[in-house]
């Protein structure tokens, strides 16, 4: 069977995705499958990656690949591949526009849906369908940037032009600071800054808004960071991260190595019960299927559990959690891979 891995693109998660294609080619059994690694560049050419398989599994973070070939023609090549696993983080590939290219040229894939993978890349959107089910999410204010000015968007879609200072004024209403400001449409915790007063709000608004134009505000859940993994339409066990520093950042996930993962999370059982069934009905909610990372927090407090956001196509590298929480909760990677490829098989059959 030939199987096609896409990664890379001009994505800002565009290294993340070189990592986990790389380690998704080394577990891949090779009895079984005739791999072929497509590299997508930060201008998205397309070619075929040359490079020996020992050097293909064993990149690192910020190595792309050195041997390659300009794919002349890309449709005809896909259309070789008996199956695809589009391992795209972020823009060009989470965001369902590989997904809508591979459906287009009718070949299988491993992962969500366009709808899945479009809603769940806008956290406003995903947001307000896991609202309509009384699944408890983390408050936020909406913003949109367009031309120089800001627009607060309230729960009904009402628009206004607030200055910093108005949205400084809304923050301290709805639940004050601290706050974290992100991107609305981006992924690895890329763009994302803590606020504790209107200054940092000011250069976080800014860095936000260079990404994409729709900025989340969110309230500061001070607690427990949870993550659940979910495969072949099962939960797996709910893990941890811990970390040093401001935030789980960019950097602290794949840099300074300042997170630890916890793959049981010190929480009680009725607390993982109560996550798995929170993870595997938002995946139904949004429409998802094969796998996505569902991410909690927990609140020290009050102890109320938010879902923070879904990821349809989770980090694969080998610090990644999604692979750690699947095994251990009894599948371990090539059988994932396995699980994967084989339902894309029954349902293309």
């Amino acid at each position: 069977m030939k199987v096609g891995i896409i990664f890379g693109s001009a994505s800002s998660e565009h290294e993340v995705s070189v990592v986990s294609a790389s380690n998704i080619i080394k577990h891949l059994n090779k009895k079984k499958y005739d791999i072929y690694p497509i590299y997508i560049d930060k201008f998205n050419e397309w070619f075929e990656v040359l490079d020996a398989n020992k050097k293909i599994e064993n990149y690192k973070f910020g190595e792309l690949p050195n041997e390659i070939k300009m794919i002349n023609n890309v449709f005809k090549y896909l259309k070789n591949m008996d199956v695809i696993i589009p391992i795209i983080h972020g823009k060009y590939g989470e965001d369902g526009s590989v997904i809508g290219l591979l459906k287009m040229l009718d070949i299988p894939f491993i992962g969500c849906d366009i709808l899945a993978s479009s809603i769940c890349m806008d956290k406003v959107y995903t947001k307000i369908l896991l609202q309509n089910t009384d699944i408890l999410v983390t408050p936020s204010i909406y913003i949109r940037h367009e031309g120089n000015d800001f627009w607060h968007i309230d729960e009904k879609f009402n628009e206004e032009i607030v200055t910093v200072g108005q949205i400084d004024k809304l923050i301290k209403e709805e639940f004050n600071y601290p706050v974290f400001v992100k991107p609305a449409n981006s992924g690895s915790s890329i763009g994302i800054n803590k606020a504790k007063n209107i200054d940092e709000l000011n250069v976080a608004l800014y860095e936000a808004k260079a990404i994409n134009k729709k900025i989340l505000i969110e309230k500061e859940i001070k607690g427990q960071e949870l993550e659940c993994a979910i495969y072949d339409n099962n939960a797996s066990v709910v893990g941890e991260i811990k970390f040093n520093g401001n935030f789980y950042s960019y950097d602290s996930k794949y840099k300074d190595g300042k997170s630890i993962t916890l793959i049981n999370a010190n929480i009680s059982k009725e607390e993982q019960e109560l996550i798995k069934n929170i993870a595997l009905k938002a995946f139904k909610v949004v429409d998802c299927k094969g796998l996505a990372r569902v991410d909690f927090f927990k609140e020290q407090t009050t102890s109320k559990i938010y879902l923070n956001e879904i990821n349809t196509m989770p980090g694969f590298t080998d610090i990644s959690m999604y692979p750690k929480l699947v095994e251990a909760s009894g599948m371990d990677f090539s059988g994932l891979l396995d699980n994967l490829i084989e339902k894309v098989k029954i349902t293309n059959d």
